[in-house]
């Protein structure tokens, strides 16, 4: 496919320094707005009236639709235009939040959320690719995917921070307001300093693949939904009837993306070795993470009884040491290669993961919960940055948006299928405690029934990261000298 390339000069220019920072705010409101409404949840939860079972569409909305939509939007994004993607994508996030907090019901909401992840799923391909093409030096790149990776771990813990804040002095409805001016001003600066760049030829957009892979999706996260949902849990119809829909239409969609001449996915990315293990590893590291964020917020608001704000405080020291130590990867990461780093930093999670077993329903943050917010993010550093960088190892420039889109699919899906599972196993440990403890006085779950279920979440969570450690091992298999190469070769020029 022919594209028409800029001179290499237009990458030495320092602008792409100031569009790195514009396209980092766009990328931190999307990975804060993935868990800035954890905090406002039990808000949300009490004014519209939502159930505990359907909480967690609050959150499964957004990831679910940003998810399944991402490779369509990545595709878009090489076509359409990548700036002209970024642009649309930050109106239309603006537009859906301002929606979401507005919402009178909790359907509205639902609906405003999924609304954000469509918009969402056009913007966060639009962004990576962008960083792809305009950064080819290989220590460069390294560093602005320094800051991407420092966004990607640091932006959940921002969110709750700032959703806490938010909530606690103005009501909860602003932890979807605040996206409206930050949107706003951020694709004024787009049109302004950004490049426009995309792939040659003439656009095909795989319609039928889309509508495969999103509704397989779709089956695959609500029939893990509908476990804790139904009388006969694992064994329901329903279940399995969504289950058994789910493989036969993601089956559907590999096959029709090996026949077709313009596939939305083509396979010779995800079947490189090294490409594969990366997406396959920030599948289960975003579904790991999800019983960290979730389950913890629950516990500092529910059990420890913490304002919305003082929990998300406590989720601080996450920001602060994955932005600390994001630096040293990136500078760390040309010198000894990607796979040491990701697989000690797996287990370095798993281990603070399973330190929050020792939680109790007694307040004891600084001895039993912040230890893991300093050992779980340390870990999380040394994973995010080499793997944004080893997913796009010799990725065509004409491939870039779709490439991008499919890493953070693997990261979104990964994180509905974990908000899913871990829920579902979670409530499952909760209500046989509740079998055994009763409720308290005024009906409630005992603080021990809450705790038993978190814990089962933290366990699943830790089990999670370690598979995770072992796919970096087994398929991440890219030798220092060769990173350093495949860096150098899969450098995209910049297309208009």
């Amino acid at each position: 496919m022919a594209e028409s390339v800029l001179p290499a000069s237009v990458n030495a220019d320092s602008n792409r320094w100031r569009m790195l920072a514009v396209i980092a705010v766009a990328q931190l409101m999307i990975v804060l707005d993935g868990s800035i409404v954890n905090v406002a949840l039990p808000h949300m939860q009490q004014d519209l009236g939502i159930s505990d079972a359907n909480r967690q569409w609050v959150v499964t909305a957004y990831i679910l639709t940003f998810g399944s939509l991402l490779l369509l939007g990545g595709r878009i994004a090489d076509y359409w235009g990548r700036k002209r993607a970024f642009v649309v994508g930050l109106i239309g996030f603006a537009f859906a939040s301002a929606l979401g907090g507005f919402a009178p019901s909790q359907g509205y909401l639902f609906a405003a959320r999924g609304l954000q992840g469509i918009f969402a799923a056009l913007l966060a391909p639009a962004a990576l690719s962008l960083v792809t093409v305009a950064f080819t030096e290989p220590k460069e790149r390294a560093k602005a995917f320094g800051v991407f990776g420092a966004l990607s771990g640091a932006g959940a813990a921002i969110g709750l921070i700032l959703g806490g804040l938010l909530t606690d002095n103005f009501g909860w409805e602003w932890v979807m307001w605040v996206n409206v001016p930050i949107a706003a001003i951020t694709a004024v600066f787009a049109v302004i300093i950004v490049h426009e760049s995309k792939a040659g030829g003439h656009p095909h957009f795989d319609i039928p693949g889309a509508l495969l892979a999103t509704f397989g999706l779709l089956a695959l996260v609500y029939g893990f939904t509908r476990v804790s949902e139904v009388e006969h849990g694992w064994a329901d119809p329903s279940v399995i009837a969504l289950l058994a829909a789910a493989a036969i239409l993601l089956v559907g969609f590999v096959l029709m993306e090996r026949r077709s001449p313009n596939p939305l996915l083509p396979l010779r990315i995800p079947l490189d070795r090294v490409r594969g293990g990366s997406y396959l590893t920030f599948l289960v590291v975003g579904a790991g993470l999800t019983a960290m964020f979730l389950f913890l917020g629950f516990y500092l608001q529910i059990v420890l009884g913490y304002s919305a704000l003082k929990a998300g405080m406590h989720f601080l020291p996450f920001s602060v040491v994955i932005i600390l130590t994001a630096g040293v990867v990136a500078r760390v990461l040309p010198k000894v290669g990607p796979r040491p780093l990701m697989v000690a930093g797996l287990l370095i999670a798993a281990v603070g993961m399973l330190l929050l077993l020792r939680t109790t329903p007694e307040d004891q943050y600084w001895t039993h919960v912040f230890p893991s917010m300093v050992i779980i993010p340390l870990g999380m550093a040394f994973v995010f940055i080499p793997t944004s960088s080893t997913a796009l190892i010799g990725v065509e420039a004409r491939d870039a948006g779709v490439a991008s889109a499919l890493l953070n699919t693997s990261q979104q899906v990964g994180g509905s299928i974990g908000l899913a599972l871990l829920s579902t196993l979670a409530l499952t440990a909760q209500a046989n405690s509740i079998d055994e403890l009763g409720l308290t006085a005024d009906g409630y779950p005992h603080p021990e029934s809450l705790v038993a279920g978190y814990h089962v979440g933290y366990l699943w969570g830790a089990v999670l990261l370690v598979i995770g450690a072992l796919i970096a091992f087994a398929l991440v298999r890219v030798k220092r000298h060769e990173f350093h190469a495949s860096a150098e070769d899969e450098a995209p020029a910049l297309a208009i």
